[in-house]
This record gives structure tokens, C-alpha cells and sequence, in this order.
């Protein structure tokens, strides 16, 4: 896999060093009679987001000659721990995992290495632990098109900020590209932040919660929302609904769900980040194959995830509003005309 250096970024953290990257080349199947077996550890799959992962993740890996063995643990931990030891003791040639907890997951990163297996990170970062690649991306640039679509709207005025799950880095990653974007405008006195709170689980119930304590605490005087993802931004959708709100505010999200689009055609949400994850899963299964196989990977960038220096690929985000749903979102597939329109 050849990996083509695009920029150099400073991610949210001072360990974090990261460079943008184009999308690897393709790779034929492999040669061997010996099927590759791969396992797929994923957090959740109660969001809409993950299943497109999971299923392209296994077309791309079988188009590849091998097998995907997949299992969820739907935000549990320590039943994320459970299932990865299980892919492991089934003998699986290399571990794939989306981790629910960034620190937690370090173990399975242990336990698979104990047994001769790697690992890629996928989408996730996993922190302090020597995996052996990590696959995302850009999300610190995700916070930062969010946050530069909605300055463009309210250069000045209060601002919510309302993050994703604390135990996951790429919430951070995102928090600190909007801020990235924010800080000088705040340092100014343009924007002022009056509201910033975690979203545990990545629960859309509790940024309702956080929405309505924010607009009873400004007795409803607020200007803009940045919510970390789209399932956050519903939540807090939900809330301004409720206070008349909705649409007069504009609001910000990330992942290109289904509902945020409809959202968007509809001028509830003003703009969501599209990640292609095609591309994100058939880089990811190419390169599983690749470190299944033995091949060496040559040399490439690292990212610092707190113990070692990680070797990693980044992919860049693209910002959606209303104008550009049809060259983007809708062109690539990703969602249909008649689901987002007509409905």
C-alpha cells in the first residue's frame, strides 16, 4: 500500500502528530490456498452509521479472498474485551477493532499480540497500546468544517457546544478542531461558548438534556449549536423543536446519518461532514489483508497514541449543506434521492 503525504496537521493533543494522506492503492487478493480470517471487534452497532461500516467493511475484505468475523458489544466495555478474546481464540489471522473506550481497548491489543495476532484501529484511535496501524479520518478537520460553516453564518453571538462521548478520542479530535476554528473569535469577544458538555454514550437523550439545560440558562437566547456527531445533533434538534426553535438556529453535525440529511433538506440542520466510509473500509480491508499476509508495510507516517508511535492513514472529510448534497452525499450513493426527498 503506497501511502502519498497530502499536509501536515497538530492534532488536539500534544503526543498526537498526524498527516494527511490520499487513499492507498489497491491490491490483488491473495496468492495463498490459506483463507484469511479477520475479526472485526466493532463498539456498537446501535447506530445507523455502523452498520454501512460493517457491511462494506466484509464486502471489501471478501473481495479480497477472506472472511470477516464480526461481533458488537453495543457501548459495554468490558464485553468488548469478551468478544475480542473470543475472534482470538478462534484463531482469526488479524483483529480489526472500533473501540468504545479508547484506554479499555488496550487490553485487547495485549491479549491479540500474546497470540501472534495485530491489530488496526479502525476509525478510533486506541490509546496507549502498541497497535500495529490505525486507519481514520481526519477528525480534527471535522470540527473544523463544522465550526467554519456555522462562524460563516454567526460570526458573532452565544454558542452551545455539545460533544460526543468522553471516553472516545475522536471526540476530543473533533472538540479540539472546532475550537481550533473558534479560539480567536472567542479571545475577541465575538462567540461566546455557554454551554460545553460530554454526551455520554454518544446518547442522543442526554444532548437533549444538555440542549434544554442550555436554553433554559440563556432563557433561550442562543445563536448557533456544534453537536459532535449527527445522533447528537437530533437530540439536540429535538429540544429546540420543543421551543420553536428549530431552523431558526443553525446546527451542526458529523457522520451524514440518514435522518441529518432528511434534516437538512428539510433547514432544521444546517450542515453535517461526510466521511466516505467506502473508501475508509476498503482501505482498512486491503490493508488487513497486507498485514495478515506478512507483507512489509514499508515506510510510513506514526501518530504518538500515548505509548508508541502508531503507524497510520488519513482520509479527508467533506462538508455538506443543502448545496451540495447532490455532488456529494447523493452522487457517491451514499444516500438515495427518494430517501432524503421523498419521503
Amino acid at each position: 500500500m503506497l501511502l502519498v503525504s497530502a499536509g501536515f496537521l497538530t492534532a488536539c493533543e500534544s503526543t498526537e502528530t498526524m498527516e494527511l494522506q490520499h487513499p492507498a492503492t489497491k491490491i490483488p487478493a491473495p496468492a495463498s490456498d490459506d483463507v484469511i480470517e479477520i475479526g472485526f471487534s466493532m463498539d456498537t452497532l446501535e447506530e445507523e452509521r455502523w452498520y454501512k461500516d460493517r457491511d462494506l467493511f466484509k464486502q471489501a475484505a471478501e473481495s479480497l479472498g477472506a472472511k470477516v468475523k464480526v461481533m458488537a458489544a453495543n457501548g459495554n466495555d468490558a464485553l468488548q474485551v469478551l468478544q475480542a478474546e473470543t475472534l482470538i481464540d478462534q484463531g482469526v489471522d488479524l483483529l480489526v477493532v472500533v473501540p468504545h473506550n479508547a484506554e479499555a481497548t488496550a487490553a485487547i491489543v495485549h491479549k491479540a499480540h500474546l497470540a501472534g495476532i495485530k491489530v488496526i484501529s479502525y476509525d478510533r484511535l486506541i490509546r496507549n497500546a502498541d497497535i500495529d496501524y490505525y486507519v481514520s479520518f481526519d477528525n480534527e478537520q471535522v470540527g473544523e468544517l463544522q465550526a467554519e460553516a456555522i462562524r460563516s453564518l454567526v460570526p458573532k453571538g452565544k454558542y452551545v457546544y455539545i460533544g460526543g462521548a468522553e471516553t472516545d478520542n475522536n471526540a476530543h479530535l473533533f472538540k479540539q478542531g472546532v475550537f481550533n476554528v473558534l479560539q480567536p473569535s472567542i479571545d475577541r469577544g465575538d462567540i461566546t461558548i455557554v454551554y460545553d458538555a460530554w454526551s455520554k454514550n454518544w446518547d442522543p437523550e442526554n444532548a437533549y438534556k444538555h440542549m434544554k439545560q442550555a436554553l433554559e440558562a440563556n432563557s433561550a437566547e442562543i445563536d448557533a449549536v456544534i453537536a459532535a456527531n449527527d445522533a447528537t445533533a437530533g437530540g439536540a434538534i429535538k429540544a429546540l423543536e420543543e421551543a420553536g426553535l428549530a431552523g431558526e438556529i443553525p446546527v451542526a453535525g458529523q457522520d451524514a446519518d440518514l435522518a441529518a440529511v432528511q434534516r437538512i433538506a428539510d433547514g432544521t440542520q444546517t450542515m453535517t461532514v461526510y466521511k466516505p466510509i467506502s473508501i475508509l473500509a476498503e482501505e482498512v480491508a486491503e490493508l488487513a489483508v497486507k498485514l495478515a499476509a506478512g507483507e512489509d508495510m514499508g515506510t510510513v507516517n506514526t501518530v504518538n497514541n500515548g505509548k508508541a508511535h502508531v503507524p497510520f492513514l488519513l482520509l479527508p472529510p467533506i462538508s455538506v449543506d443543502a448545496k451540495n448534497l447532490e455532488e456529494t452525499i447523493i452522487r457517491d450513493g451514499f444516500h438515495t434521492r427518494e430517501e432524503v426527498y421523498e419521503r
